[in-house]
């Protein structure tokens, strides 16, 4: 079975399950991240919005979450790695990053880019009306405030996920070089593979670490050499911002 059969087959008992749990309160449910790419590296997770008209109770909680744990019993690896928030429409209808109504309140802070693959049709609908009746469409300082808080979490989690760090390092690098950020882990290495061949073998380790081929030797690697590529990035993208500055100054003169 493809990973794409996979999560159609996860994602029909996911909004069977909050359909059932959640009835008129349901308004949207929608796939987005690498889920929605068809040329994405093996995806880890299954990003998700589920958009409700009203707050949930502690009892739709406590059922959403076992819904949670079937899932993942049901439906191993992949089934345990839905990966989202369950969204207020009132708050999906803001440009500010919204609260979840499950696990901890937790804050959509990627929210901008989010919006932005959804909008450009970067998504599945599980349910609900399509998404350009939901979500606005963000600004490039929504979006890079976004992004650069995607590097800082890059930054606090090199050692845990250097795969991961390294293939979002090079979609970052990819966004601001382009103001373009509908763009999978996938394309943006296959970019970087090309435009940056100094980096060569630790983008094509970290795509094999996330096909599970990698070797202890690889992530070793990886592991000595994501801060270096870390500090490669931080300076491309600085550079990128200040021409994108300067560019605007002359655009005003």
């Amino acid at each position: 079975m493809t990973i794409s059969q996979q999560i159609n087959i996860i994602s029909q008992a996911f909004v069977d399950g909050l359909k059932g749990i959640l009835g008129e309160k349901l308004c949207g449910a929608y796939v987005y991240g690498a889920a929605a790419f068809p040329d994405a590296v093996p995806t880890g997770d299954i990003d998700f919005h589920v958009i409700l008209k009203t707050d949930l109770t502690d009892n739709e909680r406590s059922r959403l979450e076992k819904l949670h744990r079937s899932l993942a019993r049901r439906f191993p690896p992949l089934g345990g790695e839905l990966d989202g928030y369950y969204i207020l429409l009132s708050d999906a209808l803001r440009k500010t990053p919204p609260k979840s109504q499950m696990w901890k309140l937790a804050t959509d802070n990627s929210w901008a880019l989010h919006r932005e693959h959804i909008l450009a049709g970067r998504h599945i609908i599980l349910y609900g009306p399509d998404p350009k009746e939901i979500y606005p469409p963000a600004t490039w300082p929504e979006i890079k405030a976004a992004l650069y808080g995607e590097l800082d979490y890059v930054k606090k989690h090199l050692q845990d996920y250097p795969d991961y760090c390294i293939l979002n390092l090079c979609r970052l690098i990819y966004s601001f070089e382009t103001k373009d950020v509908v763009v999978s882990k996938a394309q943006a290495s296959d970019w970087a593979h090309n435009a940056l061949p100094q980096w060569k073998r630790h983008i094509k380790v970290a795509r094999k670490s996330y096909a599970h081929q990698t070797t202890p030797e690889d992530r070793q690697f990886m592991l000595a050499e994501v801060g270096k590529f870390l500090e490669f990035a931080k300076e491309h993208i600085e550079r990128a911002c200040k021409k994108d500055v300067n560019n605007r100054v002359e655009e005003t003169l």
